[in-house]
């Protein structure tokens, strides 16, 4: 016996209309009208849309001070069927041992949403970059370095960045930047401690725009001197996406995106009273409102590719995590919960304010995602053959964002108190129903790695072995 979804609003990436889905096993076997019912379970989804499951490429869990899988069925109750997770590298363990090590550890029989896999270059030799080519062989296709962090084990120099753009390249495997400039950001954060500014307000002056856009900059130079394709993760600012976008128009493999934080909330939220902008500390920060208003259009555009949330619950929460830095800003450790209402936010203020429309909202939560991150068409979409991985989506709720409702293991929301138009009233994930109007219903545990294929969407202008 199969399950039919009847009479739903499908939305993809490209068009939206009426029709049945047919899923038998793990899959969608057919789509079409009036299929038949016959030996078959029914769900009736009239006047509600259907969409693929969000994909999140962007999730942080047991790594940077934060909370583990144990907590990863919120982004199924978020409708966010595959997270994107980064995995550290331990010194002395290559790149390829630290994917098998920490699925072994902490993802076999805890994660309950399927995932997918990035690695970070953390221990920087030419062991580590050599190791980028095998990395497609435990189903990684794409590594993240950090050009910020100074003095800190996550700092990579640009000796390695470019290093890693031309081996990368060898095997398909996309190399991702966190840009920002590390010596500007040590320079200034001690400046300003020394003056007393210690408050979370003036975490945004240590890590300026300019910080961000002059290592977006330098990025792309280094990725079109490699000949390779790049990505930059968590855009924040105009600037730096008119950098990537003005690079792209230009013939070059230069990509980005941007999270859900830098579209709903501006530097304000870090000037909140009584340490509250602590829960805002994220990195990079929080900008004015002018940029927040262009990441929205820079997505609608298509010159930043996808949304992630960034989803970093940090252990300890606000109580006792966030107050670390309560007399330094510099010791906030850095990161906020989101993976649950990253597609929430993104229709309510998104579709729903006329921002983007609804087919926009499926490309940068569900598509593009699955593309950069290699697992397209298995994820990300609504097609015979893809995992099904639907969403039926009531436009018709409304309710307000609370802790009390979170999933996350936070001791707080990083949305409370923001308007919600819409809930995912059921969510399968593989076939499976595993949460119902806001709650969770299935399995824990039960998520499985998608295998990432190299040479995934950065390498559309290139040719495989170039």
């Amino acid at each position: 016996m199969g399950l039919i979804i009847k009479n739903g609003n499908i939305i993809t990436s490209k068009n939206e209309y009426r029709a049945d889905i047919l899923v038998e096993g793990e899959q969608i076997i057919a789509i079409g009208r009036d299929l038949d019912t016959k030996g078959h379970e029914v769900v009736d989804a009239t006047g509600k849309y259907v969409f693929p499951g969000g994909v999140d490429e962007h999730v942080h869990y047991n790594s940077f001070n934060s909370l583990g899988y144990e907590t990863s069925h919120a982004a199924l109750v978020g409708g966010t069927t595959t997270v994107g997770d980064f995995v550290v590298q331990p010194v002395g363990v290559g790149l390829k041992d630290s994917i098998i090590n920490y699925k072994r550890d902490y993802l076999d029989g805890v994660a309950t949403p399927d995932y997918v896999l990035h690695g970070i270059i953390m221990d920087p030799c030419e062991e580590s970059i050599d190791d980028l080519v095998n990395m497609p062989s435990v189903g990684v296709s794409s590594v993240k370095l950090f050009m910020a962090y100074k003095g800190m084990p996550y700092y990579v120099s640009d000796e390695w960045i470019f290093k890693a753009l031309c081996k990368g390249k060898q095997a398909g495997v996309t190399i991702m930047v966190h840009a920002e400039n590390a010596d500007i950001i040590d320079v200034l954060t001690k400046k300003l401690i020394e003056e007393g500014k210690t408050e979370p307000k003036y975490f945004g002056d240590s890590r300026p725009v300019l910080s961000e856009a002059e290592a977006t900059s330098r990025a792309i130079y280094m990725a079109k001197i490699a000949e390779a394709p790049i990505f930059v993760v968590h855009v924040t600012n105009q600037k730096s996406a008119e950098i990537i976008r003005d690079a792209y128009n230009e013939g070059l493999s230069a990509y980005g995106e941007t999270c859900t934080h830098y579209l709903m909330l501006s530097d304000e939220n870090l000037a909140k009273p009584n340490f509250e902008g602590a829960k805002y500390v994220c990195n990079p920060p929080l900008r004015p409102q002018s940029d927040v208003d262009f990441m929205w259009e820079a997505i609608n555009k298509g010159w930043l590719l996808s949304v992630g949330s960034d989803h970093c619950a940090i252990m300890g929460g606000f109580s006792e995590g966030k107050r670390k830095g309560i007399n330094d800003f510099s010791k906030i450790p850095p990161g906020s919960p989101g993976v649950q209402d990253r597609l929430y936010m993104m229709w309510t203020y998104g579709v729903e304010s006329g921002k983007i429309s609804r087919q926009k909202f499926v490309e940068v939560c569900c598509t593009m995602p699955a593309k950069i991150c290699g697992i397209y068409p298995q994820k990300g979409d609504i097609m015979v053959g893809s995992d099904a991985d639907i969403v039926i989506f009531d436009p018709n709720y409304q309710g307000v964002v609370s802790i009390k409702d979170s999933l996350s293991g936070s001791d707080y929301c990083t949305y409370e108190g923001y308007q919600q138009k819409g809930i995912a009233e059921k969510v399968f994930l593989r076939g499976k129903l595993v949460a119902e109007g806001g709650k969770f219903v299935g399995e824990l545990g039960k998520g499985k790695q998608v295998m990432s294929a190299p040479y995934a969407y950065c390498y559309e202008k290139f040719k495989e072995g170039k």
